[in-house]
């Protein structure tokens, strides 16, 4: 595709044209040329006030449901959705039936999204089936396109099977991903323990239920060497211990989904059973604390943690009703407007840069003969979720005809386009 994208400030810091302002040449797919004053006949172009562009965005937690649930979500409509909320990249976890657990189901995966606008990149899971006794064929999955290991939202409670995948992850140099939860704790818990839970009458999720499985994982971690990624964190207790495992050396890294940034406890007042989340969502505390996390590097990247759920599994009394909500489409304006335009480079940086590196995944290029993997939108406009603008199956969103800080304008990847 031919595209010319005109005044628009780059946000690359590992660009010499980071803070820049400049117009994009895109010709076949490829970036010929970035400077000031570019004049390009019969090429589409993007001209705006306040415009921004970065390399495109990565998200690193996303339930496309496919195989299995396809009337909540498919591989098509969920990266469609991707696209529109500005991700040319997305790990597709194994929320799926059968799980990601074989060769078999990482090359379907690969199959079915071949030849997209948003890279798809597979998740396996790290026990036989997400059964959590036995490790899964990870080598056989690594060598048909798996990048990383993950059982989703099922904690590993054997802390031998997390031991034993760390050190077989070591030896063929790939990583493994753990959702943290101690189920004997937080057994059927719907949301935060705290006040707002117990005036709601509501069986309460406590934060210990996450910092001890945390605080384990972290121990056989120092024990075993290696690389542990922790997909979502959500309290305060979560972010310090993870800065103190960074201070003291080990290679862990962690995500945050983009609402636990923006909400606190507080909105379940109502009920509303589309704001039930897994990990919920906290105290206005822990959310200050996650911020702040984000500001200064303790938490790595920012996830949509897109999760759809068909009205079956919504409309219902909250306790009766399942986890998630879809946010590919959210996520950007929701870290926006939770960390303000200030921390915009932040925001890129959990975006773009970090989770590649993580998942050692080439970066795209800011320059001149680089294929083009942009993203373009805007800070200084709001933008507000239409339900007839949903692109998901499943429409299980808290932000529908709310205005939200920041707007999508398009993505570029694999001489491919998508606008808003």
């Amino acid at each position: 595709m031919n595209l010319l994208i005109k005044q628009a400030r780059i946000i690359d810091p590992q660009s010499p044209f980071h803070n820049k302002v400049a117009d994009i040449l895109i010709e076949n797919g490829v970036i010929t040329q970035i400077k000031k004053g570019i004049t390009s006949s019969g090429v589409k172009t993007i001209e705006d006030q306040d415009l921004l562009v970065s390399v495109g965005w990565l998200d690193m937690q996303s339930n496309l449901c496919d195989p299995g649930f396809e009337h909540k979500e498919d591989l098509e409509s969920g990266l469609k959705a991707a696209a529109a909320g500005g991700f040319t990249g997305v790990c597709v976890l194994s929320g799926t039936n059968p799980s990601l657990s074989n060769k078999a189901q990482i090359e379907y995966i690969l199959n079915r999204s071949k030849n997209n606008l948003t890279d798809v990149y597979p998740i396996g899971t790290v026990s036989n089936k997400q059964e959590g006794t036995d490790l899964s064929e990870m080598y056989d999955m690594k060598q048909a396109g798996a990048i990383a290991f993950s059982d989703y939202k099922k904690p590993i409670k054997d802390a031998g099977l997390v031991l034993r995948a760390l050190q077989y992850a070591g030896n063929i140099n790939t990583l493994i991903m753990t959702h943290c939860d101690d189920k004997s704790i937080s057994h059927d818990g719907q949301m935060n323990e705290g006040e707002t839970s117990t005036t709601l009458g509501l069986k309460g999720i406590p934060a210990l239920a996450e910092e001890l499985m945390l605080q384990r994982n972290i121990a056989v971690l120092e024990y075993t060497g290696g690389k542990l990624h922790i997909p979502t964190i959500s309290t305060k207790g979560s972010a310090d211990l993870i800065k103190k495992a960074k201070a003291n050396g080990l290679h862990i890294t962690c995500g945050v989904a983009s609402h636990n940034l923006l909400l606190d406890d507080s909105v379940l007042f109502d009920f509303n059973t589309n704001y039930k989340v897994n990990p919920p969502l906290r105290s206005k505390k822990d959310v200050e604390a996650l911020r702040k996390a984000v500001e200064n590097g303790v938490i790595d990247v920012i996830v949509s943690d897109h999760c759809p759920q068909d009205v079956e599994c919504k409309d219902l009394e909250f306790d009766l009703a399942d986890f998630g909500i879809i946010a590919a489409q959210t996520a950007f304006s929701t870290a926006l407007t939770a960390l303000k335009a200030e921390a915009i480079e932040a925001i890129v940086e959990s975006l773009t840069t970090k989770p590649r590196s993580i998942l050692n995944l080439e970066q795209p290029a800011m320059a001149e003969g680089a294929k083009a993997n942009l993203t373009i939108f805007k800070i200084t406009e709001q933008s507000t979720l239409k339900e007839k603008e949903i692109l998901s199956k499943s429409k299980n969103s808290p932000f529908i005809d709310k205005p939200l800080l920041g707007k999508v304008i398009g993505v570029v990847n694999n001489n491919k386009g998508y606008w808003n």
